[in-house]
Parts: structure tokens; sequence; C-alpha cells
């Protein structure tokens, strides 16, 4: 019976699934996100994302999510934050768009065309056809919550409605207990 035991702790460990179901619902600062069906949680790939996840596509094609938060007054502005997505995105169709739901202000931003993949100030890998749909959560007490999905055009414009959805019934939970 141990050796069972230890062989399922074994094969949890090493798959990365400790006996907890990937969340649908997680927290990111002050906001409550629920992940739409068939987006795959992903074991975020740095300490700084709070939280990743994957919308797949057709011919292994996938979308990447990713959700940051710095904590109160960190992050950078919302300003510098939005020109460093489109600098990726040199010579693209961008736009910028400000919402509200209940009590967030909400930055929701596009940008189309060659993405310059990589971290800032490093070495970029260029990936035609590409999008940008990210929005960013206002909040002062908290801190900002940043949030991005990239991949191919097709697919980000595919999931850009639940991507939009996602985020604003995370603003609409902003206060509510976790």
């Amino acid at each position: 019976m141990i050796r069972l035991a230890c062989s399922i702790l074994a094969l949890a460990l090493a798959t990365g699934h400790l006996f907890a179901a990937d969340p649908v619902e997680f927290r990111v600062g002050a906001f409550q996100f629920s992940r739409p069906a068939g987006w795959k949680w992903i074991v975020p790939s740095s300490s700084m994302r709070k939280a990743q996840l994957e919308v797949p596509g057709e011919n292994n094609e996938k979308a990447d999510i990713t959700f940051f938060h710095f904590g109160p007054g960190q992050g950078g502005s919302i300003d510098a934050n939005v020109e460093r997505w489109f600098s990726q995105f040199p010579g693209g169709r961008t736009s910028r768009s400000e919402t509200s739901e209940g009590r967030t202000v909400i930055y929701f931003v596009q940008a189309q065309g060659t993405f310059q993949s990589g971290m800032p100030g490093g070495p970029t890998t260029p990936l035609e056809a590409y999008a940008l749909q990210g929005a960013i959560l206002q909040d002062a007490q908290s801190g900002d919550v940043f949030v991005k999905m990239t991949g191919p055009e097709a697919l980000v414009q595919m999931a850009a409605p639940l991507f939009v959805n996602m985020v604003n019934q995370a603003a609409a939970s902003r206060g509510e207990a976790p």
C-alpha cells in the first residue's frame, strides 16, 4: 500500500498535478478570474507571472495568456505598458480603448502584425501574422493587473470575445471575498 502511494505521489510530482485539478477560478491581485472552458491552465513559466493560460488552436497553434501583478504603485504606468506592448509590433496595427466595469477602469489594447517575441531589451524572434489582446485592470489600492494574450492572429481574434468577457467578469468581482 505504501509503495502504491509513493508511486502515485511520484507520478503527480513528475506531471505537475499534485492531487489538485487545474484551477478554473483564480485570483490575481484584487480580481477573481474564471478560466474559459477549453482554455488550459499552465504552470507559470516565470515568478513574475501570477497566472498563465493557453488557448489551443488548430495545427498545434496556441495563444498564451499571461497575468502580472506587482503590487500598489508597481509595474509602471498604464501608458508605459501600452507603449511597450505596442512596440512589440513595430509598424503593426494598434488600437486602445478605455471602459469601466463596476468600480474598475479597464484599458483594452489590440495589436496585429509581426510580433517581436522575447524579453524586453533582449533578443527577439519575429513572428508574422500575430496579434495581441491585452487588458489592464486599474486598482490603486492593491495594484494594477496586466493581462496579455499573444498568438496567431486568427486564433487571438477568435478568442478575443472570451478574453474580454473573462476580464469584465473579473473587474466586476473586485472586492468580493476569495
